[in-house]
């Protein structure tokens, strides 16, 4: 009899193309969608980790001072208890970088002597070039991999009128230097420490990373140990920038999860029911119930594992670009932020147990009714609220057309309010990337109406022309250039903290229309417009344990100035702030601009300014000013959509898998409505009404619910703040869409089964029952 299950089975799928190929696709779209969305939760999860373990990075990178510690018993210290691996020692010396290089700003740089990248810690990924191989050389550490190509072999001075040649760009989880030469270089440039890098059998915390070091340093001389910087500091500085958009990921993952298993339930379970009759038919010649309810999983099972397979494929390859993406932005040096090794057989296995689930709840009905009970249930119901609702409709003055269709869906109630969770979960979702993509796309959006041409500095560029004018002269010459209205400087400098290990980015901005251009803009407090004020953002405060009032003390080449915090701006780096040009002229005498933007006035010619600014100054590069958005705000932008276009389709392909349904079970009812004069184009109306209500009311329920979802994920955003105005963005044109996007869904899916069920022929229908 297994020769009968599988011949049966065949025949069945054979039978039901349309039906087989629409289980397939909804199974392939839905597998696609749920390993996109397990990708995105496993790599939200802990990105941080999985890249720092990849490079194998430094649990602590300790300086050690070279005149308490010889290089033996630093080398020693790696086979001390806990010390899983370690590399070292490296000699670390300090130079004073004098003037603006490759678009930083002048200060301090560690160069660490390392003859190789790899190593058992710290694996430096090399970006672009190559490696130092000889003295004069120097490799630049550039986080984000965003280092132009046309830095390479750009001289870098390291004061005393001393220079290295960059020959390359790399990047290290650790951030245990600014840059690398060869050991010899190292030597040459007279250390002022060494250098070791551990890893731990036990990292957990920073107890167990005080524990772990005082064991390393037991019975080296007093002092030998200068300075530790431990991993969970980085840790710490990248969730203050990550935790802004893993959330947002994450929500959308677990909304393609749902919507994926609530069609994949209502497709297959419906497709069960629909089939009553047939199960009928086969307990009459003889097939016991186990036997029928097998005959229907496989038949099932088929485009089920078909379209696991495909959707699993689609789903791989997909999701690793887009993590790439998503990621983008965030410090995660080259490790490559993949899907996990075990999603693809996760599916592969857990799509078709989720099919088959859903298939054997109906299925297991049908085994207990007899042959006669499933062939009366294959029938469209006569009976119950469907008929009562449909009796009140008819004796209103809708089109009958309309009411019929109005009335329909009641018939199957279970049905109908899987698909509309399905509708309204894809409604929510369209609601969500809509507010998302309007909030994100203000906060950087720093559009005026006017043409603006950014002057970039030779420092900011590489380009080697000396400049003709100094920063003054540069700012007087834009100002009088024809064309101009407003000019606005920025100087970025690099700064102590007075009390904090590690220095931060300062943004120093004068000029014309600071505050109307958002340059220096508060969510809270203020803008820091007067003199010794700052503000920073939510990474800063958080990471510097500061609040509004409190004061910091910088420190520039000697000078101290202390400056009070008055405003948070909406985001910002972890080690950046912003002030104004007073603040920057009490902290030092040396101005550097690093770039200027220029307002033109309305009617001016771009080009004309751009080509005068370049005679008057070789050394500057003056361009059309372009809005670039954050990497990480275009990748949640662009991740959203694709994943709203996914649920959209899925969410219609189990409205046209319903009316397949609905319409094969109410064959006999079309023809005989057809029979006394309905139209095609009356079944059409009754057909897109019946489902075109339901997107309505999904509207109705899915656009409020996404806009306190939305308003939920932007007010828990912890490392930027975003003001009222930016949270509510609920004008009226997008609140209109989104009224439609409901119906625009379910009319989307009943277009096709709309139109099939239009060209029935009414003498086979009736005669096949």
């Amino acid at each position: 009899m297994t020769g009968a299950v599988w011949r049966a089975s065949r025949a069945a799928v054979k039978r039901r193309r349309v039906q087989t190929v629409v289980i397939g696709l909804v199974v392939f779209c839905s597998t696609t969608t749920v390993l996109l969305a397990l990708a995105v939760i496993s790599a939200a999860r802990a990105p941080f980790d999985d890249a720092f373990a990849q490079q194998r990075g430094a649990h602590v990178v300790a300086a050690f001072d070279p005149a308490r510690a010889s290089a033996e018993q630093l080398a020693a210290t790696a086979h001390r208890p806990g010390v899983e691996a370690a590399a070292g020692p490296f000699d670390q010396a300090v130079v004073e970088i004098p003037t603006d290089w490759v678009g930083r700003p002048p200060g301090a740089l560690t160069l660490v002597g390392r003859s190789d990248p790899a190593g058992p810690v710290d694996r430096v990924q090399l970006l672009g070039g190559r490696w130092a191989t000889q003295p004069g050389e120097v490799v630049v550490n550039e986080p984000f991999g965003g280092f132009p190509e046309r830095f390479l072999n750009a001289p870098l001075p390291i004061g005393g009128g001393r220079q290295l040649t960059i020959v390359g760009y790399a990047t290290s989880m650790s951030q245990s230097a600014g840059g690398w030469v060869t050991p010899e270089q190292a030597a040459a440039l007279r250390p002022v420490g060494r250098q070791m890098l551990y890893r731990f059998s036990d990292a957990s915390g920073e107890q167990r990373l005080t524990s772990a070091m005082d064991t390393v340093t037991e019975g080296l001389p007093e002092g030998a140990l200068a300075n530790v910087q431990s991993y969970l500091v980085l840790k710490q500085a990248f969730s203050a920038g990550a935790d802004a958009y893993l959330p947002l990921m994450t929500v959308f993952g677990v909304l393609g999860l749902v919507v994926a298993g609530l069609i994949v339930g209502n497709v297959v379970s419906g497709a069960v029911i629909s089939g009553y009759r047939h199960i009928g038919v086969l307990k009459s010649i003889g097939f016991t119930p186990r036997q029928v309810v097998t005959v229907y999983l496989t038949m099932l099972s088929v485009p089920a594992v078909v379209g696991t397979v495909l959707g699993t494929v689609t789903g791989w390859v997909l999701s690793q670009p887009i993590l790439q993406s998503a990621f983008s932005g965030i410090t995660t040096g080259t490790a490559v932020i993949e899907p996990a090794g075990w999603l693809p057989a996760a599916t592969l296995v857990g799509v078709p147990l989720l099919v088959l689930l859903a298939a054997l709840i109906p299925a297991s009905r049908a085994h207990r009714l007899s042959a006669a009970q499933a062939i009366s249930a294959g029938s469209a119901p006569r009976n119950g609220r469907g008929l009562k609702i449909q009796r009140r409709l008819s004796g209103t003055r809708l089109p009958r057309a309309v009411s019929l269709g109005l009335g329909q869906p009641f018939a199957r109630p279970a049905r109908t309010a899987l698909t509309m969770s399905a509708i309204v979960l894809g409604v929510l979702t369209v609601t969500v990337t809509t507010g998302l993509s309007t909030t994100l796309t203000r906060l950087v959006d720093h559009a005026d109406g006017h043409t603006h041409v950014n002057v970039q500095t030779a420092h900011m560029t590489g380009d080697k022309t000396e400049p003709r004018l100094t920063p003054a002269q540069t700012e007087a010459m834009l100002r009088a250039t024809p064309g101009a209205e407003r000019v606005a400087v920025r100087e970025l400098v690099q700064v102590g903290l007075v009390g904090y290990p590690q220095p931060a980015f300062a943004d120093f901005y004068g000029g014309d229309d600071i505050v109307d251009s958002k340059r220096l803009q508060a969510v809270r407090g203020r803008a820091a417009t007067g003199p010794n004020e700052i503000e920073a953002g939510p990474s800063f405060l958080k990471q510097h344990g500061l609040k509004l009032g409190d004061r910091l003390t910088l420190d520039l080449d000697g000078r101290h100035l202390t400056v009070t915090l008055v405003g948070e701006e909406a985001q910002g780096n972890a080690r950046a702030f912003t002030s104004n040009d007073a603040t920057r002229a009490a902290l030092t005498d040396d101005p550097h601009a690093v770039e200027y933007d220029v307002r033109l006035a309305e009617g001016a010619d771009a080009e004309a300014y751009q080509r005068a600014v370049s005679a008057a100054d070789p050394s500057l590069s003056p361009s059309v000013f372009a809005p670039d958005p954050a990497g990480p705000i275009v990748a949640v932008i662009s991740f959203a959509t694709v994943f709203t276009v996914l649920l959209s389709v899925v969410a219609a392909l189990g409205v046209f898998n319903t009316l397949l349904l609905t319409i094969r079970e109410r064959r006999r009812d079309l023809g005989m409505l057809k029979s006394i004069g309905m139209t095609p184009r009356q079944v059409v109306v009754m057909t897109i009404t019946s489902v075109a209500w339901q997107g309505a009311v999904s509207a109705v329920i899915g656009v409020p619910a996404g806009i306190l979802v939305h308003r939920l994920l932007v007010e828990n955003v912890g490392s930027i703040v975003f003001p009222e105005s930016l949270i509510d963005v609920w004008d009226a044109p997008p609140l209109t869409g989104l009224a439609f996007a409901g119906v625009a869904i379910a009319v989307l899916g009943a277009l096709g089964p709309a139109r099939s069920a239009a060209r029935l022929p009414i003498a086979e229908v009736l005669h096949n029952e």
